[in-house]
């Protein structure tokens, strides 16, 4: 395991203290301890496993993500729910960046970007899973590249960057961020989804909260303390939108960790009430869309 992070990513604060200690429902079984900044609030796992570790806890044929297959129900309902989203995120992108260069970070198999490229885009793809970069290019025809500092990333400059639940799993979060602000043109726009751990459903499942995902999510984001990182780099939110369908997902497969087994109609009651009570308290919806831009000189 790495050693323990002395500073918070966002504010420098020394001072942390215990949030959850978690269970890797997913894989190994192992329990993670999720820290609270005591000056910001933000959340994060220390210690963690370093970046040559963190791919042992993704080895596994049900990590859905990066596969393309539809096995079990479980399987056939994220890909059903996938097609549904692949056409809710284009619509986005096509609402705040009418055409041009998309640079979609996390790209796993590319259906998104074929499915804009389709369109008329223009597209490239970052994928750090060598098994998902080639499904990516050889079915989708996509290029993609294994991390954004690859120097034959082409075009220079994006009007477009998306990173669809991947900022939550980024080792160096301000590294990336830096980089990002490079990448993108000064009229870009930034889109980036991430899960809410202040959510309806984040309360009420606690440990067995699926989108904690220990210890492949690194971080746990709420709209202030994502706010605020993106204001340490000069990028602005001008609007937060709702990912419904997510608190259906997430209700399912946390029901499952809590109780060993599915409850569908329990599942879809909990994400309901996470939807419906999502602007109650400024709760937010389960996960959760930024729309970015950069600060203007």
């Amino acid at each position: 395991m790495a050693e323990k992070l002395l500073k918070c990513p966002i504010c420098d604060g020394i001072k942390s203290g215990d949030f959850l200690s978690i269970k890797d429902h997913f894989l190994s079984q192992e329990i993670f301890h999720i820290k609270q900044c005591a000056s910001c609030g933000f959340r994060f796992i220390n210690p963690r496993p370093d970046a040559d570790e963190i791919g042992n806890y993704y080895k596994s044929e049900d990590y859905i993500s990066h596969d393309a297959s539809n096995k079990g129900l479980i399987g056939r309902i994220y890909k059903i729910a996938r097609n549904f989203s692949i056409r809710y995120k284009y619509k986005l992108v096509r609402r705040y960046c009418p055409g041009g260069t998309i640079l979609d970070i996390g790209c796993g198999t590319g259906e998104f970007l074929a499915y804009c490229k389709k369109m008329g885009y223009q597209c490239v793809g970052i994928e750090p899973s060598e098994k998902a970069r080639t499904f990516a290019k050889n079915q989708n025809g996509i290029s993609v590249f294994d991390q954004i500092t690859n120097k034959e990333l082409k075009p220079v400059k994006f009007d477009c960057i998306t990173m669809w639940h991947v900022l939550e799993h980024v080792h160096d979060l301000n590294e990336t961020l830096q980089k990002i602000d490079t990448l993108l043109t000064p009229e870009g726009v930034l889109i980036i989804a991430v899960p809410n751990s202040n959510s309806y459903d984040a309360r009420k499942y606690k440990t067995f909260w699926a989108a904690y995902d220990v210890p492949r999510h690194l971080y746990h984001f709420t709209a202030d303390t994502i706010t605020r990182l993106l204001s340490n780099h000069h990028f602005i939110v001008r609007k937060i939108l709702p990912q419904k369908l997510d608190a259906y997902y997430v209700a399912m497969l946390s029901e499952k960790y809590q109780n060993g087994k599915n409850n569908y109609l329990k599942s879809f009651l909990n994400g309901f009430r996470s939807n419906f009570h999502a602007n109650s308290a400024n709760l937010g919806y389960s996960s959760q869309i930024f729309i970015i831009h950069k600060e203007m000189p």
